[in-house]
């Protein structure tokens, strides 16, 4: 599965590492709709399945986590891939997103290759991406 020019869904708190995020997804070829709240983002998601999620921890109107866990539980959203965007790299968080439903996580601030890997294998193979 070529993973151009997919629908990504991203939401951010920090306006700079939304707009850095959100040019580095786009140079990629893909689409992509920022929003900084869990709640506007949930609102998108009953309207239209992006084809990922990209999800910051801290958000103003939830944890990230939180958000992870209602999209892994919600039968419409369950099978659309989560990557979470977290400043913590300590074992414990990285387990906790993936016990929560993520299926990648991302270290800020990250590089540009780290950002297209991780999600060219979110993409490719959604099972896969946490292993």
């Amino acid at each position: 599965m070529s993973y151009s020019h997919k629908r990504i869904l991203l939401i951010e708190e920090d306006a700079t590492l939304r707009e850095i995020t959100a040019f580095r997804l786009e140079l990629l070829g893909h689409t992509v709709d920022s929003f900084s709240t869990g709640e506007q983002a949930i609102t998108q998601l009953l309207q239209e399945l992006p084809d990922a999620v990209i999800i910051g921890h801290f958000l103003p109107d939830m944890d990230g986590l939180e958000l992870v866990d209602r999209l892994s539980n919600e039968v419409r959203t369950s099978e659309v891939p989560v990557m979470l965007l977290s400043p913590n790299a300590e074992l414990e968080d990285v387990q906790r997103a993936f016990n929560s439903g993520a299926d990648e996580f991302l270290v800020t601030p990250f590089d540009p290759q780290t950002l297209e890997q991780k999600l060219t294998r979110l993409l490719s193979d959604p099972a896969a991406a946490s292993v």
